[in-house]
């Protein structure tokens, strides 16, 4: 059954059940190679043959899209970037002149900056990139849609159930648009593993029983407070470093292990979750709010079992693996081998996924086509919230507790000013480690 709660616009919206949820997945759409839906677009490329791309979101992941896409069609163009800061909207665009120089034109009426530079970007452009920080996928991605224009989405989709749900709704809007809506989820554009997923499902290693999922690696980027800027701002420049901008990285991160899990279970939805985490090596408060290492156990409801695992320490060894163990076999998903009764490898496949995906949206515009991966993104990205939220509070998470959640991520108000930074979560403690309150500023 389903339950209503508030959605971010005030209104009332059915929440579904786990069930539900599940029924909404295309398993249809997973039957074709990529788990896309593809159907008739009545949005088409401008009269010169040329369709002009803008990119939202100009860090380092932003960057790379746009070469992807640029990459992925000769006759498209960068037309418009967006971003919080103008510096960095400055040194993307001199960094993009210099890979495609005869692809990027981005005039200075069409370089936008600050809280509502999305909106020009979209203006501009036939197909927008967006690469932001999570927290703001759900309202840019809702904007793309109902201006009708096709996106690429980077992962994850949200921070929080509210933003899942609002994601949800935009993916049907997007089918009900006919225009793309394609998920930063590589992997499930990545050749040898769309073979190796095939064969799971075709029952070569027999009934799955357990699956592992590591991303073991090393710390990321940090950059130092200047002392001009608000407590806003250095969040907004470290926003990997707090949970209400990144999701914290087992949502930003090792979501992309989950997804192979979710993949690899034919995009059933686990029934619950129970984990543990913490900070161990990033304890100052330059690195904000968020854990540098989860465990986290998903159990579906036949009893199969996900034991994951991710942290980011440095000087530590790496392990980035996926694997499925059957009754008649193991795969090793990230190698693309199975072992057992019917022991395979794949080719080695010289296409990189992240040109696939870019290649696989332009061409779907120019056969007047739509990819929707709108539901796999959407489950993906919860299962990832639910095992954050069950590391947070040391509780069993419900897969229905978790889509249900009314726990917002989102500040009182956008502005640049104070913004208290949540306590590091203790499971167990009181108050709510999600509430923002003051705990002081980093230097």
């Amino acid at each position: 059954m389903t339950t209503k709660s508030q959605s971010n616009n005030g209104t009332d919206t059915e929440q579904p059940s786990r069930r539900e949820f599940v029924q909404m997945s295309s398993s249809a759409a997973l039957a074709a190679a990529m788990a896309t839906s593809v159907v008739s677009s009545g949005v088409f490329a401008a009269q010169d043959n040329t369709i002009k791309i803008g990119l939202i979101g100009c860090g380092g992941r932003g960057g790379g899209a746009a070469i992807n896409a640029l990459g992925a069609d000769s006759h498209t163009k960068l037309v418009a970037l967006g971003d919080m800061f103008k510096d960095k909207l400055e040194a993307k665009l001199k960094d993009l002149k210099a890979a495609a120089p005869k692809q990027v034109d981005v005039p200075e009426e069409n370089r936008f900056a600050g809280w509502d530079a999305y909106k020009g970007v979209i203006n501009a452009a036939d197909v927008v990139l967006l690469a932001t920080p999570p927290h703001f996928r759900p309202m840019h991605v809702r904007a793309v849609i109902e201006a009708g224009k096709h996106c690429f989405c980077e992962k994850p989709v949200g921070v929080d159930a509210p933003g899942v749900r609002s994601v949800m709704e935009t993916t049907k809007l997007a089918t009900e648009k006919n225009v793309n809506l394609v998920s930063g989820l590589c992997y499930r554009y990545d050749t040898p593993k769309i073979e190796t997923m095939k064969r799971i499902h075709g029952g070569d290693i027999g009934k799955i029983r357990v699956l592992e999922a590591n991303y073991l690696t090393s710390g990321l980027w940090s950059a130092p407070r200047q002392p001009a800027w608000s407590d806003m701002e250095w969040q907004l420049r470290n926003w990997l470093y707090f949970t209400w901008l990144s999701g914290d990285h087992i949502v930003e991160q090792h979501i992309h292990s989950l997804d192979k899990a979710m993949w690899a279970m034919q995009d059933k939805p686990p029934m619950q979750v129970v984990a543990s985490g913490g900070r161990i090596q990033r304890t100052g408060p330059e690195f904000g709010n968020v854990y540098d290492h989860f465990n986290t156990i998903y159990e579906w409801e036949d009893g199969t079992r996900c034991f994951s695992a991710c942290r980011q320490w440095i000087q530590t060894a790496a392990d980035v693996s996926d694997w499925v163990f059957g009754t008649d076999g193991v795969a090793d998903v990230s190698r693309h081998i199975i072992t057992g009764k019917n022991p395979w490898r794949a080719k080695k496949s010289l296409a990189n996924m992240y040109d696939l995906e870019h290649q696989a949206l332009f061409k779907a515009i120019r056969k007047g086509q739509v990819i929707n991966n709108g539901n796999y993104m959407c489950q993906s990205t919860l299962m990832a919230i639910m095992g954050r939220m069950a590391a947070y509070t040391g509780k069993v998470v419900k897969w229905d507790e978790a889509l249900n959640s009314n726990e917002s991520l989102t500040p009182s108000k956008y502005e640049f000013g104070p913004l208290p930074v949540a306590p590091v979560a203790i499971p167990g403690s009181r108050p709510d480690p999600t509430k923002m309150e003051k705990v002081g500023r980093a230097g």
